[in-house]
């Protein structure tokens, strides 16, 4: 099936347009496939992104702000993260002690025990991209990374600048 008759669209006005609705229409089938998967463990995606923040940074503890800002999703409510994750014993969390109005967040034995079962699953997810190659899919993370850093720099090439 194309994506026109997928997302319901009759046409798009350029390829940036469909390239566009393509990756948020995989992301949105990637994603509830990543949160089913997760689901059986017990946590949520955006649970599993943050432990596996705080495994990399072990035993150097993090702050909210920190963490924050590498998630995955940056609209999520690290605060509300973290306590949910205090709640199950996945992290401690202290307050810092040169700024009180901060608190360090490190990743516990247990959840430490729960990333490290997890590691013999994960090959389940990748297999969810069998549907291309490697080699196809490290090109993806290629064009992926270039989408990335345009958006970031918010900067255009001059022949889109001339057509726009």
């Amino acid at each position: 099936m194309n994506l026109e008759n997928e997302v319901g669209y009759k046409y798009f006005r350029n390829e940036w347009q469909k390239a566009s609705m393509s990756i948020l229409y995989t992301q949105g089938l990637l994603y509830n496939t990543y949160e089913n998967f997760f689901k059986q463990f017990g946590l949520t995606f955006q649970q599993y992104n943050a432990l596996r923040i705080l495994r990399d940074q072990f035993p150097k503890p993090v702050s909210t702000s920190f963490l924050r800002e590498k998630l995955l999703d940056k609209m999520s409510d690290a605060s509300r993260l973290v306590s949910r994750l205090s709640a199950k014993g996945f992290v401690t969390v202290t307050q810092n002690p040169s700024d009180k109005r901060l608190v360090n967040i490190l990743v516990s034995d247990t959840g430490l025990k729960v990333l490290e079962g997890l590691d013999d699953a994960l090959p389940e997810l990748d297999q969810k991209l069998y549907g291309i190659t490697e080699e196809e899919a490290g090109q993806v993370a290629q064009l992926l990374q270039k989408l990335r850093t345009s958006l970031k720099a918010d900067s255009r090439p001059e022949q889109v600048n001339s057509q726009l």
